[in-house]
């Protein structure tokens, strides 16, 4: 979407709505801002499985293969994103999803190039709008499928 068309990121468009799944992966309890971010995809018209706190990677890909996901999107705020991202990654490869995975959180900036290397999305930081948040998943959903 541009705004060129005349429709904000935000804007839900006449295709079929996007699946996310949303959780935190490993023993992070922070979970609000993952609240906020579910409303703002529910709200751009995605329809949004939200797994909630204390997921495992097994638990995550089956959902995704459950609820038929095009996303995953992961919240990391406890310094294991280099990690725990990665991990997810793998498993999804592992499992034949073809998901990418978005993850937002407290990511330093010198980490965002080795999660990108690592097969993670997109990474959105703390302040992102929410028209940054949903262009982000759309435009992973669109980079890995283009049928979307």
């Amino acid at each position: 979407m541009s705004e060129a068309s005349g429709t904000s990121p935000l804007s839900a468009d006449d295709s079929e709505p996007l699946r996310v799944v949303l959780a935190k992966l490993g023993f992070d309890g922070h979970d609000r801002g993952l609240k906020v971010v579910a409303r703002t995809l529910r709200d751009a018209g995605m329809e949004v499985i939200y797994l909630g706190l204390r997921q495992t990677t097994d638990s995550i890909v089956a959902a995704c293969e459950q609820e038929d996901a095009d996303v995953i999107g992961l919240s990391m705020h406890n310094a294991g994103h280099l990690t725990l991202a990665p991990r997810m990654v793998q498993a999804v490869e592992e499992a034949g999803l073809g998901v990418p995975v978005v993850i937002g959180g407290i990511v330093p900036a010198e980490d965002v190039t080795v999660l990108i290397e690592a097969g993670v999305a997109a990474v959105l930081g703390p302040g992102a709008s929410a028209d940054e948040v949903v262009a982000a998943v759309r435009a992973a959903v669109a980079c890995q499928s283009p049928a979307r």
